[in-house]
This record gives C-alpha cells, structure tokens and sequence, in this order.
C-alpha cells in the first residue's frame, strides 16, 4: 500500500464513519444494555437483545459480498454476534470486541449522561461508544475499505460477545458451542484496549488480570447506640480496615501477597520505558485529579509498572454505610465492601483468588464474622513475541496514519478472551489495540470515544489486515 493509497483509505474510511457508523453508534449508546454482572434481569429487561439486534442489522446492511451476519444464543446467556466474511486467500483472522456496557456511574458533566449520546469538540460521549461498541464498527469499516479498493483478504470472522464487563463468564460456552467452526486464527485483532494519547497507534503487549469480591464483616445482631457499644464492641468498618491491611499496605499500596506478585520480563520493561519517555508527565495527566491532589509518584516509569505489571487493590462499592444524611449515632451491625483486585499478567488467578480468601477470613479481629465471596479471578495475558512482519506492520501503519512511531507497551485493564484464546491457539498472533485514551473515562462520567482517533485507528486494522493478506 503506497501513501497515496493510504490517503484514499482515509478518506473511504472518514466518510464512512460520517454517513453509516455515527449514527448507529449514537443508537446504540442510547441503549442501556448493562453486563450481567450489573443487570442480573438483563434477560427479561430486553436490552441485550435490542444491542445486538441494532448491531446485526446494521452488519447485514453492509456492502461486504458473503459475509453471514449471525446472533447466537444459549439457554440463559447473553448472545454472541458472528460476521463471517469468507476470504479468497487461506488463513483467518479474528476481530474482537463486546458490546455489553457498564452500568451509569455519577458525576456527568451537564448536558451528558450514560445513555445520552452528545458529539462535543470532536468526541461522541455516552457509555459504551468507546468501550467498546465501535469495536464491530471498525473491523467491518476496514473490511469493507479493503475490498472497495480491490484487495483480495483471507477469511475474515468478527465475533461481539456480550459479558466481557462480567469477566466473560458466558464466553467459554459459546466457543465449545462453536466447535471448529471459528478454526484456527493466524492473527487476531482485539479492539478493547487502550492508547497512551492520540497522536499515534498504540498495541498492547499484556493485560492484567482481575479478582472481585465481596468481603462482608457483620459484628452485631442490630444496629446500637454508638455512646453505649463504641468502646465495648469494634465496628465493622475498623475490623474491614484491619483485615485490607492484609492485603495491602496501606501508605504506599503495595499488596503483600506473594501469590499476588510477578516478575517482568525485560522486553516488557524495555517497552515500558520507552512508552515512559513518549508519554512523560501524562501518564499521571490523564487522571482527573482534585485541586491539590499528586500522583503516587512522580515517575512516569514507576506509574506505568504500576499499572500493567503489578497487583493493585480498590474497593469500589459499600453496603451497610447509610448516607451521610441519614446516618444517625449508630454502630452499625455488619458492613460489605466491593473489592477489585488487579493481578500481574502472569499471576495464577486461581491461586491467587485461593489466597485472598484465606487471607481475609482467617482468624478474624474479635471473632467477627467474615466472608468473601469471591465472583471470580480472571487471568491476566502476556502476548508472545511480535512476528517480525506483524511488528513491522504495525509500525508502518503509524507511521502512515499518523506520522508517528507505534509504541508498545502493557494495559491496566482485564480482557479475559485474550487468556482463553492464547492457551488454545499458541501460536497464534495479536494485534491488541483501542480508543481508550486520555480522559476517555470508560467505566466512569463522561466516557467518550475520539472520533477522529477511531477513524485513524480503523485505518491502521485496515493497513495490517492487509499486510497480513500479501503474506498469504
């Protein structure tokens, strides 16, 4: 593919995104289409359903000659989409993505919301867009691009899954139902990653792992006088303090579990350094800081280890506290907290899910009543080594793109489906990659996908696919 080539690519794939994708996105954000997790009654709340049916619709309305657009179900579980877009050249490549979402969050800005799609200085917001519904978006977009300009591709199967926010728990299920159906990828093309900025293409070298749970601490029968108990009986928040500063120390986060730890591989901190010096101050600059607050420490290398290559802890959730309006003095029975562990890419999930229980429920502080109930440890992923012509791809498509070297380098986020897919096809390649840059916010208020960003990235899957084909 020459440059001029390159351009028209761009300009096919621009105006693409204008007249089809956008709006279809912007229907699909409007959706509040929660994961399992968040949305035990998804079934019945019909959302899910009307997700992958905007979805499909649209995929069976694009000009891409045989592709056979299919929703699979399963008994209970939320349904997976297939485009299978037969190839005239041996091999297959697998495009990932998922469109279940996360549930709302607080704190949009005014005029946005999760279910309220708004495109604002070139950003569309709205949860979901970024994280990652644009994924089947994009790979039909470079599909269809590839073969408008005449360039023969190798079979080509898209699959959306619906429970990645869950830690794909319905996943594993669909692919033992698809048998040899889905065949043996020679490259895959994940597009729920991360990018440190948008001024270049980023690949994402490892994943790490994530263990939830709930650790539930109940010291009474009912709720007290907090002048009459505090004194005789501990409360259940002090106790949950004492038995985190298990798991973690407290002043600088470091967890103390050995199973919760891993070496790097030198390839790994050698990416990391150079995405450091790319990236400078911005690694901590793309945390929405409050007035005053710093960063963990000032270097941008430690930070980003911290974040791809060790354990980290957060409780994102509470029962049991009233709000602070309503709180009377009170010490309260019992207390539950939601606990999100981060693991190294080549933690043991297993052992480590096995450590944390028994670290939390041993020997409780005054015999309290303590249980974690653990929602399941997913493993992290570390890739295997670049071919060299995926390597040079991929540098050359930034290069293209956008005029700027590619970097490599770890993401802090969990996508168990590259762990399944590594341990059944080894040898198989990745090209792990997404929109997630910063102040992209997934997960959180105001979560927007970089418009313009996505169509370079769209351009990039297009330049790789089709280096992938000239192998062929």
């Amino acid at each position: 593919m020459t440059i001029i080539e390159t351009a028209a690519l761009l300009r096919d794939i621009e105006g693409y995104w204008k007249d089809s994708i956008l709006e279809q996105l912007c229907a699909y954000i409007r959706i509040p289409n929660q994961s399992p997790l968040f949305d035990p009654q998804w079934e019945s709340h019909g959302h899910m359903e009307r997700a992958v049916n905007l979805l499909a619709d649209w995929c069976r309305a694009q000009p891409i000659a045989n592709a056979r657009v299919e929703v699979r179900r399963l008994p209970g579980l939320t349904p997976l989409l297939l485009i299978d877009v037969p190839g005239n050249l041996p091999g297959c490549v697998l495009l990932y993505g998922h469109l279940d979402k996360q549930p709302e969050f607080t704190g949009w800005d005014a005029g946005l919301g999760p279910w309220q799609p708004v495109v604002r200085d070139g950003k569309l917001y709205g949860r979901g867009g970024a994280d990652d519904g644009y994924a089947v978006f994009s790979s039909l977009a470079a599909i269809r691009a590839l073969t408008s300009h005449g360039i023969a591709l190798p079979r080509c199967l898209v699959m959306i899954e619906a429970s990645e926010e869950s830690g794909s728990i319905h996943l594993p299920a669909h692919l033992d139902a698809l048998g040899g159906a889905m065949g043996t990828p020679d490259l895959v093309v994940c597009l729920d990653a991360e990018c440190g900025n948008y001024e270049q293409l980023w690949s994402t070298t490892s994943l790490r792992g994530n263990l939830v749970g709930r650790l539930r601490v109940r010291m009474l029968e009912e709720g007290v006088h907090s002048g009459m108990a505090t004194g005789i009986a501990a409360t259940p928040f002090r106790v949950a303090a004492q038995l985190l500063a298990r798991l973690e120390n407290e002043v600088t986060g470091e967890l103390r579990l050995s199973e919760l730890q891993a070496s790097i591989p030198a390839d790994r901190r050698a990416q990391l350094a150079v995405a450091a010096r790319v990236l400078g101050g911005t690694v901590a600059g793309k945390i929405p800081f409050a007035t005053g607050v710093r960063a963990i420490s000032s270097d941008p290398l430690e930070l980003l280890i911290n974040t791809t290559w060790r354990a980290t802890l957060a409780v994102t959730g509470a029962d049991g506290l009233p709000t602070v309006q309503s709180a009377g003095n009170v010490l309260l029975p019992e207390i539950s907290l939601k606990l999100s562990l981060r693991l190294p890419p080549t933690c043991d999930a297993e052992r480590a899910d096995a450590a944390v229980r028994e670290a939390l429920e041993r020997d409780p502080p005054y015999g309290a009543q303590v249980h974690f109930e653990s929602e399941g440890a997913a493993a992290g992923w570390n890739a295997p080594p670049l071919a060299p012509w995926l390597e040079r791809s991929i540098s050359t498509a930034s290069a293209q793109v956008f005029g700027q070297d590619a970097v490599h380098v770890g993401c802090g986020g969990t996508i168990p489906f590259m762990g399944m897919l590594g341990e059944r096809f080894p040898q198989t390649q990745f090209f792990v990659t997404g929109v997630l840059g910063p102040h992209a916010n997934a997960h959180g208020p105001n979560e927007f996908l970089h418009i313009d960003y996505a169509r370079r990235l769209t351009a990039c899957v297009a330049w790789v696919l089709a280096d992938f084909a000239a192998r062929r």
